[in-house]
């Protein structure tokens, strides 16, 4: 087990909610708190249309919002971003830097996390430099992202010797994610799924639901 929850039943399991392409910051939080609330694991900031000066309000006010939550925010793809507002942690794809750089700046008890797509062998290196957590997908068509890689269920079970929490993303729905949390899934990551459902709060809950 990875040293960022060595005991069995501690490492994170649940929904792991991430925001959407979302250029009003109060907005945002307006649509966001309340997913807080109804038992999100983790909250990621993500918002790729967003120039520097709005990612940084974005984040500083997110992360006000989680600490009084009780919810981890991790900050997609910018290390910096993730030190400057004192996130938990944060997420890297394959071309958003180095795990060690990220480790060295951002300490010991951040959460770093690494998209590993449908690759095993990026998975067992990520852990090796030391993330501490990987994440799989996109097990289902989704319309957050263009050109996703498939990934497939068996992966999420083979991936259980590394040791770390397994995150599944792409085009999960509450009814699709049992069979991803039986092969290993300890988290399903979810953007449309949540914040474009016609009742955003029933939707969290419904995909908390699949954890009991």
């Amino acid at each position: 087990m990875n040293s960022r929850w060595p005991q069995p039943g501690s490492a994170p399991r649940g929904l792991y909610l991430i925001t959407p392409d979302e250029p009003d910051t109060a907005r945002l939080l307006a649509r966001t708190a309340p997913l807080l609330a109804q038992g999100a694991a983790w909250l990621q900031y993500r918002n790729k249309s967003a120039g520097g000066a709005l990612r940084h309000e974005q984040a500083v006010a997110l992360q006000a919002l989680c600490a009084n939550a009780g919810v981890p925010l991790i900050v997609n793809d910018d290390v910096r971003l993730a030190k400057a507002v004192g996130a938990a942690g944060v997420h890297l794809g394959e071309d958003d830097g180095d795990i060690a750089a990220a480790r060295a700046l951002l300490g010991t008890e951040a959460i770093i996390g690494s998209s590993c797509y449908n690759r095993l062998q990026l998975a067992e290196a990520a852990v090796a430099a030391g993330a501490d957590y990987v994440a799989f997908g996109a097990f289902f068509p989704t319309r957050s992202k263009t050109g996703t890689r498939q990934a497939t269920v068996d992966l999420l079970s083979r991936a259980a010797s590394l040791g770390v929490p397994r995150v599944a993303i792409g085009g999960i729905t509450p009814d699709n994610a049992h069979s991803l949390i039986e092969a290993g899934a300890d988290l399903v990551a979810v953007i449309s799924g949540v914040y474009d459902a016609p009742d955003p709060a029933a939707a969290v809950q419904a995909y908390c639901r699949c954890f009991l």
